[in-house]
């Protein structure tokens, strides 16, 4: 067979699971590549992960096109043969990083995340790094909430002794924090953390990330912190967390929920808080020109 991949949402971060279908067909010695709207193919399979990504409107040449992902079907998944199967890294051209879940579901049910009602509302165990990691040097760990999952102990020990630097993208939650758990994941080998204060009337993650602020052994530029707005938060509220966050020995980033429908002011409050060379050279938003970076 002739197959060719489409990733809708472009190539800055690999899609893991065209990596697998492609890892798949060629097992099974099947001719892969990015689909060419030139170009014949018995099957061409498009993936899209965010909803507000514009379609890929060419016309392919195939009589089968599958069509998958949160942006076009959250139902869909792949079928357990291909879900299981070790990446083709190479599609992407992807050295010595290693990316894959090792946990799936989320019991948090916050309302602006499909996590819960795309993988469930219990974390569990769905892989061991070994099903995607042969030995590269880092780790991209895409898992919604590990921290959750009663297997998180001998999950973390797998990345620990792996030796390979890891990034938790999606984020530790913080809510979830022990002596223990700190414990397991200082074992491990890490360059950055990222943790998340969504929920603006939640005044417990920052009283536990205060507590660990010291444990990591990271300066504060290394430990990021997700800060949603644009979703149930005031500005005031935004600008509270971020200066509080920043107070604890955190680093907040700025995430805006429907940036194109937010306020000016939350997009310059974005700008201004993610951009550092702007946020260190000047601490208060009340004196950000967003025509200059920062008040003469």
């Amino acid at each position: 067979m002739k197959v060719g991949l489409v990733d809708v949402d472009g190539h800055n971060f690999p899609n893991l699971a065209l990596m697998k279908i492609s890892a798949w067909h060629k097992a099974d010695g099947d001719v892969v590549e990015w689909a060419n709207s030139l170009e014949y193919y018995d099957v061409v399979y498009m993936a899209k992960v965010f909803t507000f990504t514009p379609d890929d409107l060419q016309a392919y040449q195939t009589d089968t096109l599958i069509q998958g992902g949160t942006g076009y079907n959250i139902a869909l998944t792949l079928p357990e043969h291909i879900e299981h199967v070790y990446p083709d890294y190479e599609l992407y051209g992807v050295e010595d990083t290693a990316y894959g879940y090792l946990t799936r579901g989320c019991p948090r049910q916050c309302p602006f995340c499909i996590v819960a009602q795309k993988e469930g509302v219990q974390s569990v165990k769905v892989a061991n790094l070994i099903e995607f990691w042969q030995g590269q040097k880092k780790i991209k760990l895409l898992d919604p909430n590990i921290l959750a999952c009663s297997n998180w102990q001998e999950l973390l020990k797998q990345i620990a002794d792996s030796g390979a630097e890891v990034d938790f993208t999606q984020g530790l939650d913080a809510r979830l924090l022990t002596n223990e758990k700190v414990e397991a994941i200082q074992a491990c080998k890490y360059k950055i953390l990222h943790f998340a204060w969504d929920n603006a009337n939640d005044d417990f993650t920052p009283k536990v990330l205060a507590k660990y602020a010291g444990k990591w052994g990271l300066r504060q530029d290394k430990l990021k912190v997700y800060v949603l707005t644009n979703y149930n938060s005031t500005h005031a509220q935004d600008l509270y967390r971020i200066y509080k966050l920043r107070e604890i020995g955190y680093d907040p980033f700025v995430m805006i929920y429907d940036k194109y429908n937010a306020p000016v002011k939350t997009r310059h409050l974005q700008r201004w808080c993610n951009n550092k060379i702007i946020f260190n050279s000047e601490p208060d938003f009340a004196n950000y020109n967003p025509k200059r970076g920062v008040r003469p």
